[in-house]
């Protein structure tokens, strides 16, 4: 087997390396610097994979980026070789825009209300044929700034009117109550500081 060789270091050194490590706050990318340092300190390309915990492979793919970018192309974070999106961005912004604009009783697609993953999982199966697991939705709709939250209610036909009266009426009842509360404490020749119920002095 061919040994790994740093065939340009790009001004770096072994020594600059390390430091650059310990600034370094992701694991993962922490990693791709020690494999690099670790080769061009000569170690064997599989003994460098055992002390960081990786294949032989995965450590001659940092050296090659290494030798072609340096640190910089090193550090790029992207998908693995060969792998795309399940969705295209046209079809992640049309997912966004269906989540924000419509709900499955609107499409005739499903009896509920509002979207949640098992539904839209069914929806993107069907409308663009690809299988998505829950938690992979789940992730697109958080990368595209939504999440998830327990739906809430209001009476859209309501008179504004009536609802305020009906608020003014409960807290009427509330300090009727109260009163009540306070008069039989002091009927039982009890003097608390202040009311039990309302906080206020009786």
């Amino acid at each position: 087997m061919k040994r790994l060789n740093i065939t340009d270091n790009h001004g770096w050194t072994p020594r600059k390396l390390r430091k650059q490590e310990r600034k370094i706050k992701n694991a993962h990318l922490r990693q791709r610097v020690m494999a690099v340092r670790l080769v061009m300190e000569g170690y064997l390309g599989k003994d460098v994979a055992s002390m960081v915990n990786v294949c032989r492979q995965t450590v001659s793919h940092y050296v090659s980026l290494f030798n072609e970018g340096g640190l910089e192309l090193l550090l790029h974070r992207d998908f693995a070789p060969g792998r795309e999106p399940f969705l295209t961005e046209e079809q992640q912004e049309e997912i966004k825009h269906l989540v924000l604009t419509t709900t499955p009783a609107e499409l005739g697609w499903d009896i509920a209300s509002a979207w949640n993953t098992k539904i839209l999982q069914s929806y993107v199966h069907h409308h663009y044929g690809i299988s998505m697991s829950r938690e992979a939705l789940r992730k697109l709709l958080h990368r595209k700034g939504l999440s998830w939250t327990r739906p809430t209610y209001t009476l859209a036909k309501g008179d504004p009117d009536r609802q305020k009266h009906f608020d003014r009426t409960l807290v009427e009842m509330a300090e009727r109550h109260c009163h009540c509360q306070c008069v039989s404490q002091r009927s039982k020749r009890y003097r608390p500081s202040h009311c039990p119920v309302c906080g206020l002095h009786p």
